[in-house]
């Protein structure tokens, strides 16, 4: 017997319930074989980039508060660290020295993927009139995505459950493998380095200066020049300057929203930290998402979102031979249960 949906109302513009009533992939169910062998055939030199920065970038915690930077410390032999440790401490047979690490990490702190467990929103599936915390496809916050405190009830004690994602969390989004054609919009070309709300309008005129095609099932990469700058402020970034430079997403522009939805895209990947920009456009709702982007990407569509990737190299190398598409290797961790992960993207081109 086929699943039955958990939810009566779906939101507006969203796939829930297209890729079946128990879905935790989203879009990425749109990269088929087909797809991955139209993005291996765009491979012409067999030249790799690294699209990561390194994950202790962008260095402290200017950029968001409640994300630390990894911290790496020797495993233990005994009392000992084991880090260069000699085995004929214990063995004066043996010739063997051993290193092994642990890290402890914010998993979404560097050049990361969200999952669709990353952001919900309230909402009435029911028709009830009675919204729910609810994320994609209709999982819902308490049952399928758990805290240590259920926000549902005011001054409700600790659930007692481990938190995480049993449903939508990163896992999924491993082992279904994240292959296929990546296509690279460069903002930085067009605009530079300032400050520019990119909507639907700003987004049509790069393209067509730039001859840049995006087809369903692509993953679409937006260079701003953001990870340049993280990486001349060498750990120590100056969230003023930031925050008055480059180009990001308009994500209450109805015209870009639309084109989300009709394009067909698995992924918006940007070498910023949110995509969009942030603060978001005020909004003439009463009630509203503070991430639109967000909102409309992992809550409604199942579109990933991955941020603080480094593209300007690859950007600057297509450029140069006339390009715009490539193969993207990019799985996140298996990590069960959560709702986030870093990631190591590769581009062959």
């Amino acid at each position: 017997m086929p699943e039955e949906r958990r939810w009566t109302i779906r939101p507006e513009d969203s796939t829930w319930g297209d890729f079946g009533p128990d879905d935790q992939l989203g879009r990425l169910n749109l990269l088929t074989p087909e797809k991955v062998l139209q993005a291996v055939r765009e491979v012409k030199t067999g030249r790799t980039f690294c699209l990561s920065l390194p994950l202790d970038y962008p260095g402290g915690t200017a950029l968001n508060p409640r994300r630390k930077p990894p911290r790496i410390e020797p495993t233990l032999r005994g009392d000992k660290p084991n880090m260069v440790y000699p085995l004929s401490r214990d063995n004066p047979h043996l010739l063997d020295v051993i290193c092994d690490d642990t890290v402890q990490m914010t998993l979404q702190y560097s050049t990361q993927w969200d999952s669709l467990a990353h952001m919900g929103q309230w909402f009435d599936s029911s028709g009830t009139g009675k919204p729910e915390m609810l994320f994609y496809n209709g999982f819902r916050a308490g049952e399928e995505i758990v805290g240590p405190l259920d926000y549902r009830v005011e001054g409700a004690p600790p659930t007692g459950r481990a938190s995480g994602a049993s449903k939508l969390g990163i896992e999924n989004m491993a082992a279904a493998g994240v292959q296929g054609r990546g296509v690279m919009i460069d903002l930085k070309r067009h605009f530079g380095t300032k400050r520019v709300a990119v909507g639907y309008r700003e987004l049509m005129e790069v393209m067509e200066a730039q001859q840049v095609v995006v087809e369903s099932g692509d993953m679409v990469c937006f260079r701003t020049g953001t990870d340049e700058a993280l990486l001349d402020m060498a750990g120590d970034p100056d969230l003023s300057l930031l925050e008055g430079r480059f180009a990001a997403f308009d994500g209450r522009d109805e015209k870009l929203r639309r084109w989300i939805v009709d394009s067909n895209v698995v992924a918006l990947i940007a070498d910023n930290a949110a995509v969009e920009m942030l603060p978001a456009a005020p909004s003439a709702s009463e009630r509203y998402p503070s991430h639109p982007l967000h909102d409309l990407c992992l809550f409604r569509l199942g579109v990933y979102l991955g941020e603080l990737w480094h593209l300007s190299e690859l950007a600057d190398w297509l450029h140069a031979n006339g390009r715009s598409r490539f193969l993207l290797t990019a799985p996140p961790l298996r990590l069960p249960g959560a709702v986030g992960s870093p990631v190591t993207p590769i581009a062959s081109v």
